[in-house]
């Protein structure tokens, strides 16, 4: 077996003038030192680098910007696919959710009312039941009001809303001939714009031929709005009665979403929020019934035209704060000016007493475990609430808002005490 022979002079500077090329290229390029495989044999002639031939360390980060930005500029139609990707993702996400808006306002609607029935059940576990049976009570108690509500108070309704439409011409007639508007009209001289305007949309009505195809139109669509109505009751006390047993399983769910460290933290501003919420529109719902049922009480006494309608309206208006209560007592006044003008002058009246006391007495006792929002924060939030999402908006836009107090609150000032 023949002995191998030591590489010669020339080949060894042969060997490390290669070998420091390829150093400097893997310098300049920020890469990772390139290995060269082959070994001397002989350790003693191998030749060693001087200060020269040392290679700058290589950065990571460094060598994976400039490998981001070189992959972007050399390869666009990679990057652009994603890009296009990402915002056609964005685009529908968008699209989605512009046209979910009803499913949305029956979640919504369901979430406040599981919300607002919660606290109920929190207080028949504080009596020492659990909570299936707490939950069970408060659900049969709700459909229980519900169905009483449609059976019986809806058709009563019904009928005096027929009635209503029926008999508002010679109620309008009789007003315009009553005593206090012919005072009206000596003063102001007004009877002569009343009937020009009453005389020019009679004619519009009857000559115009768009009319009365818009009526038929209203028809359809008064049929759909109904249908859907319908629908969306059904959906959202489902979707309550849902949400209200399975309420602490869905909040687990969403603390265990947040990080392991500040799960604690989160479950106990989840907590606070829930409950607040659930204090105001339980608060919210007991001062609008304890608002109407007297509307309906003085309605009744003083002989106001269709009260059971009329209360309606004022229940409806008082879950809208601040505007709402006001609304209602300048819409009922109103329309007991079809009586007469005592009737009003004495609703308006009677009602203006019960806001005094309601905001007083029956409101601070009621909400007083609720999160106090501010008067100018309150008025400015149900203005965007009911610009954004309609009257559902509006009812919303409180408990929202004392939602955002308490992160503030609890979140955001406390990190800016501390820098």
């Amino acid at each position: 077996m023949s002995e191998k022979r030591p590489f010669t002079h020339a080949q060894q500077m042969l060997r490390a003038t290669f070998k420091r090329g390829q150093e400097q290229r893997a310098a300049a390029t920020r890469a990772p030192e390139p290995r060269f495989t082959e070994k001397f044999e002989d350790s003693e002639t191998t030749p060693q680098p001087t200060s020269a031939d040392k290679v700058v360390p290589w950065s990571g980060q460094n060598q994976s910007a400039n490998y981001s930005a070189s992959s972007t500029i050399a390869n666009p139609l990679y990057f652009g696919f994603w890009a296009t990707a990402g915002v056609g993702f964005a685009l529908l996400v968008f699209y989605i959710l512009m046209n979910i808006g009803a499913l949305g306002g029956w979640i919504t609607g369901a979430v406040f009312i599981a919300l607002g029935l919660d606290p109920a059940v929190r207080k028949f576990e504080s009596w020492g039941l659990p909570r299936g049976a707490g939950v069970t009570a408060v659900i049969l108690a709700f459909v229980g009001v519900v169905v009483a509500f449609f059976t019986l108070i809806i058709p009563m309704i019904g009928r005096q809303a027929v009635s209503f439409i029926n008999s508002f011409p010679a109620a309008f007639e009789d007003f315009l001939n009553s005593d206090f508007f012919k005072n009206l009209d000596r003063q102001f001289s007004i009877r002569a714009s009343v009937d020009n305007e009453v005389q020019d949309a009679f004619a519009h009505m009857t000559q115009d031929s768009s009319t009365v195809s818009g009526f038929f139109n209203g028809l359809v669509t008064a049929g759909t709005t109904l249908a859907e109505l319908t629908t969306g009751t059904i959906v959202v006390l489902i979707l309550s009665i849902y949400f209200l047993a399975s309420l602490p399983i869905i909040k687990n769910w969403g603390v265990r979403l947040a990080p392991a460290s500040k799960r604690h933290r989160v479950r106990d501003l989840t907590e606070k929020i829930t409950h607040s919420v659930g204090q105001y529109v339980a608060g919210q719902a007991l001062v609008a019934f304890l608002n109407a049922t007297y509307a309906l009480i003085v309605m009744l006494i003083i002989g106001a035209p269709f009260p059971l309608l009329l209360a309606l309206f004022v229940l409806i208006l008082t879950f809208i704060p601040l505007v709402g209560p006001i609304s209602a007592l300048i819409l009922v006044s109103t329309l007991c000016l079809l009586v007469s003008w005592k009737t009003a002058l004495i609703f308006a009246i009677c009602h203006l007493i019960y806001l005094q006391l309601e905001a007083y007495l029956i409101s601070p006792r009621i909400m007083s475990k609720t999160v106090a929002v501010p008067g100018g924060l309150a008025i400015i939030a149900v203005a965007a609430g009911g610009a954004l999402w309609g009257v559902l908006g509006a009812l919303i836009a409180i408990p929202v808002a004392a939602s955002l107090l308490i992160l503030v609150r609890e979140v955001f000032i406390p990190v800016q005490d501390k820098k």
